[in-house]
This record gives C-alpha cells, structure tokens and sequence, in this order.
C-alpha cells in the first residue's frame, strides 16, 4: 500500500481517551448553545422525525452530573452519545465534530465498492485496490456477498441507518462508502478493527478475505471554516462527503495530490490533463472536462467534484474556459458525490447555461435572540466579509410578532450571479445522485428552478441538504469582531479540538417552487438510470448513453456574435443562429434592434455606438428566450 503514514486501528485507538469530566460538560452545554439558539431546523425537524436533540443533551447532561472524574463512562460512548444524538435530526449539516486524536485522520480498508444494478438485482462490486493488497481472486469486479457473515446489502441498510442522510438513498450510500472508508472527524471509528468479506471472484470461485482497518492523515480542508471570511460564512457543505473526497483523492489519485502539492481544490499556474483523453485544467482536483462519444453523438463533458473552493470567480471562469473548448451540441454536467462547499461558486455557475436572469435562493435565520445578536453585530458589514444587513430588520420585528424565521434573502450576490451571462449554449444534462448535498442541491434546485436543461438521477433525488452552515467556532468569532468583543458571548471554547456544526440558514426554492425547503425534499430527477456493472468498471458507459439519449433529445440552440466597429460611430454586429427566429440588440440596457431571423448568417447594423458601451443579444424561439451573449464594443 502507499505510504501514507497509516497505522493499525488498535494501535490509534490507544492513544484516545484524554477528555475530563468538565471537557465532556462543556461540549454538551455548548451543543444546547448551538441547537436551541442557532439551528435553523429545529421545528421541521421535531415535526418530521419526532425528533427531540434538546432533551437528550439535557438528559446526557444531567448524567454527566452524577458521574466523578474517578467513575466516568468510557470516552468512546461519550462520543458515540453525542454524535447519535446530533444524527437524529438528519442533517449532516448539524455535527458533533470529535477532538484529538480524532479530527484530521480517516480509517479506511484497502479497497471501495460500489453498487451495480443488473438483471433486476443490486450487486455490489469491487472497484478499486490500494497498490500492495492482494488476496486470491480478489481483484476489481470481484462481487461481494457477505461483510462479517451479514448479507452485503442488509449490511449496507444498517451501516447506513447509523447516518444523517434526509431520504433513504442518502442513507444507503453513505453506508456503503462507510463499510471502507470512515473521517475520524464526524464518524465513529469503527468496532470491529478487521472485517471477513465473502465473495465471488471474476472466475465465479468463492472465497473469503480479511482486511484489517487502517488510520492515516487526512488531506487539508480547502477553507478554515472557523475564520470569518466571505468562504467560510458562505459555507453549504457536507463535511462528510468533503472529508471522504479528499480522502479518496489521498488513497487513489496521489498524482492529482501531487499536482495540487497537497493543497486540496489547488489552482495551479498552469492547466494540466489527468488523464489522457482529459483537457488540461488549472483545477485538476475540482474539474474533469473531456469530450464523450456515446450512441447518440459526440458531447461535452464535465466531472465538478466539489465546490469547495476559496475563489468562486476563478471556479466559474475555469469551467467557461473548459466548456468553451468541448462539443457545443451538448453537455453533460456531472455532480455525483459533490458534497457542496462555496455557495456562491455554486450559484455563479449557474448563469453561464442559461440566457435567464438568474435568482440565487434566498435564505432564512430561525428567529432567536442570539442570532439577533449576531445579526445585529454584523448589519453593516463591519468586517468587510459578511453582510447580515438584509435579515437584520425581519429578525429584529419578530421578537414583537412571534415569527418563526426571518425573511428570505440569497447568501449570493445577485450582480455576481449574472455578471457574464451564458456562455453555453447547447443543451444541458445534469447528473445527480443521493451524494450530492448542501450547495450542491442548492446548484441543482436552481438548475431546476430557471429550466436550464434536465436532470438524469442514479438515485430517486439528491440528499435533500439546504442551509448555510457555520461552525461553532466561526458563531464565537462573529461575536469577537470587530473589536471590541462581546463580553458577554456565551460560546466557549471547545476542549481538545473538538468543534460543533450547524445549519444556520435554511435556503428556499425559487421559479415555481418559490417558498419550498431544500433540506429533507431534495431535488428530484427528470429520469432515473441505475448504475450498472458497465458504469462502475467502465468510466460511466451506460451512464453517458443515457445522457447522451436525453441531449440527443433536445433542441440544439447557437448563436455566434462577432462586433465590427468603425470609427464612424456604427457596428456591424454578424452572428450564426440556429434553432432561433428573433433576435433583440440592446447596447447598455436600451433596445435597439429586433428582427425576425432563420438559422444561418445575420448581419445587423446599429448606429450611434461609442467605444466601452454593452452590447447584448438575445435569441427567441417561438417567443420563448433560449439564448443570449454579451460583449463590449
């Protein structure tokens, strides 16, 4: 195996074990903090699952009280108290983040699994091995059976049952990427520090394994999500999902961890290719963009494996460069297992497939007195990184009017969200699946809401997560700055490392779903393709057909522009349509031009032009807009 500085679980496990009885109280008291006075879906969650998150701490709570620091129960079922307690509510934006040794570390299995359903069975297969595991017949594709004598897939269903996900599909995959891989951070080391897995090799023999845990370093976050800055208080992440990513990053593509040196969603100087057949990108670890040949046509393609990154304009503009040299017949836009991160990166994407005005989701603080507080603290903008000014008059009447949130506002800034406008203009596939969470269901809700294209899903919808989430540490830092500090701020520092989640915003749905949660509803797919043998052991095959299928389906729009302009004051504006029969001209917001066209050549003249003014072109269909460009004269 790779030297990963790894260690046998058992030995790691002997290290663990230093919190105090104080430690212990403090984190449950701050957990009753966070969850009555922060967390934005306490009610919907008390309603949907019968779930009470504040009785248990205070009764935890209470039972630390009759414990001694000579007759404390054992840390780990500390831990394991906690952290049920934190995924009862289903969200796996509220966490119970574990401290030293814990945080930073993964224990992991030397190979991964993933589902394959064919012949109307679910079949779960061996896809990847870590260099120097070996064991007779087990090789990739290899099928497994049984996990410690248990039938795999019942042992996916009560893996997955221990976890936050908001629908079952969320549930069952993040038990099957639990079986081998598990971040220390936010998941429970495992009990067993082996496993035995029956199954079937490639030449139909059955045998057995044993594969002994393992405990490594993870790679760095992207963002320091305790820092107030404008990425850390736009955070709609999954840290589980982003813990795992960098993790599987780590295990299986060291030579994308080389070429980022380590630094997770690295920009590098100059673009690289991956892979063969891959365009050269300066995000190697955020993007792949390479063309596929399928049964219905050549497309575009693009893997966003996290949005995740410290720089949502640079993120946006890699993926108009990327996007800019594939196909323009259509383009495939995979998300799979993206567990979300900047938001605004997420909601700027979004404009550059579409020639509508885009409307970022707008958000909601449960209304409490402390997140008046803070609110109020930070109306103006003092720091220069969050603007809590929107919210902050909503928050203030509802302590007369008794209202349970405050007003919808978007996290993203509008203009930012609009900034360029389309840039592609083929049609759009997205693929989504149960991973895809926080500003990733926030991209999909709002790839869904402005109609940009469809959505094919390998699950029934995506894991239903829709809030910005800051951490504990960040909600004590909002009450330190600017100086001087609020003496009075009730958060404390957390013993050992150990920190605390939660959602704080809840986002709302916009277009014809205005008004409708994200969080526990998800977004749900146009069409459905399970994942086949094919897929899981052939780079997507069956996948790509289908969406290749949908493409194939739908309307293929084109509009070139090119500006000549002459010193005399007019421009020659030619541009190549298809799939188009009007075209409006407006230079610096002010209609100028409309004519009536067919697909091929246009040249139109506008008079009256100065250097620096906007021009934009919008193409009609039927009286329906399908396509737009911007450019400056």
């Amino acid at each position: 195996m790779p030297n990963l500085g790894s260690q046998a679980l058992g030995a790691f496990l002997a290290t663990a074990g230093s919190l105090t009885l104080a430690d212990r109280k403090l984190i449950v008291d701050q957990a009753l903090l966070l969850i009555e006075s922060n967390y934005v879906h306490l009610p919907m969650k008390e309603a949907m699952y019968a779930a009470n998150p504040v009785r248990r701490l205070r009764l935890l709570r209470t039972r630390l009280d009759r414990q001694t620091a000579t007759a404390m129960e054992p840390e780990w079922l500390f831990h394991w108290q906690v952290s049920s307690i934190f995924h009862s509510v289903r969200d796996l934006h509220t966490n119970y983040l574990l401290p030293a040794p814990f945080a930073g570390q993964i224990a992991f299995l030397p190979f991964r699994i993933q589902k394959a359903h064919d012949a109307g069975a679910d079949h779960y297969i061996v896809t990847q091995i870590l260099s120097g595991f070996h064991a007779e017949g087990f090789d990739v594709g290899a099928e497994i059976t049984h996990w410690n004598g248990i039938p795999i897939a019942r042992a996916v269903a009560v893996n997955g049952a221990r976890f936050a996900g908001s629908n079952t599909a969320a549930n069952l995959a993040r038990g099957l990427d639990s079986l081998t891989l598990r971040p220390l951070l936010i998941q429970l080391a495992p009990d067993e520090e082996w496993v035995t897995v029956s199954f079937v090799g490639n030449d139909g023999a059955k045998r057995e394994v044993r594969a002994h845990w393992q405990v490594a370093p993870n790679l760095p976050p992207a963002t320091d999500h305790d820092a107030v800055t404008v990425a850390a208080t736009s955070m709609g992440l999954d840290l589980d999902s982003d813990e795992k990513s960098r993790a599987m990053k780590l295990l299986y593509r060291p030579d994308v961890v080389d070429l980022e040196e380590g630094q997770s969603s690295a920009e590098l100087a100059e673009p690289v290719a991956v892979e063969g057949a891959d365009i050269a990108t300066t995000m190697p670890g955020v993007f792949r963009a390479r063309a596929v040949n399928t049964p219905s046509g050549t497309f575009g393609y693009v893997r966003i494996f996290t949005f995740n990154v410290n720089d949502p304009v640079a993120f946006r503009d890699e993926f108009v460069r990327l996007t800019g040299q594939l196909p323009q017949n259509g383009l495939i836009v995979d998300v799979r297992s993206n567990g979300g991160g900047h938001i605004f990166a997420a909601e700027f994407l979004l404009q550059t497939m579409t020639p509508r005005t885009i409307s970022p989701e707008p958000v909601q603080f449960i209304n409490t007195a402390l997140n008046l507080r803070i609110v109020r603290r930070h109306k103006d903008n003092p720091t220069g990184q969050i603007d809590l000014g929107p919210w902050h008059e909503s928050l203030e009447q509802a302590a007369e009017t008794g209202a349970t949130h405050s007003a919808a506002h978007p996290i993203t800034p509008a203009a930012g969200a609009n900034e360029i406008g389309q840039t592609y203009h083929g049609p759009v596939v997205l693929v989504t699946d149960a991973r895809c969470y926080s500003a990733t269901d926030i991209f999909a809700a709002g790839f869904a809401d402005h109609r940009i294209g469809r959505i094919l899903g390998v699950d029934d919808s995506t894991g239903a997560g829709g809030a910005n989430v800051w951490t504990h540490g960040l909600l004590a830092n909002l009450l330190q700055l600017p100086a001087p500090a609020d003496a009075e701020s009730p958060y404390r520092a957390l013993p050992n490392g150990a920190n605390l989640r939660t959602a704080i915003r809840r986002t709302l749905r916009v277009g014809a779903a205005a008004g409708t949660p994200v969080e526990d509803y998800g977004v749900q797919p146009d069409a459905l393709h399970r994942m086949t043998r094919n897929d899981v052991l052939g780079e997507n095959v069956d996948l790509l057909a289908a969406a290749g299928q949908m493409l194939a389906s739908m309307p293929v729009r084109r509009m070139d522009m090119v500006i000549e302009a002459s010193a005399t004051g007019t421009a020659t504006i030619g541009l190549t349509v298809a799939g188009i029969d009007r075209i409006d001209l407006y230079l610096n917001n002010r209609p100028r031009i409309s004519q009536d066209v067919t697909d091929g050549n246009v040249r139109l003249t506008l008079p009256d032009v100065a250097p620096g003014q906007r021009l934009s072109a919008y193409g009609f269909a039927a009286g329906e807009l399908v396509a737009a460009r911007r450019a400056t004269i």
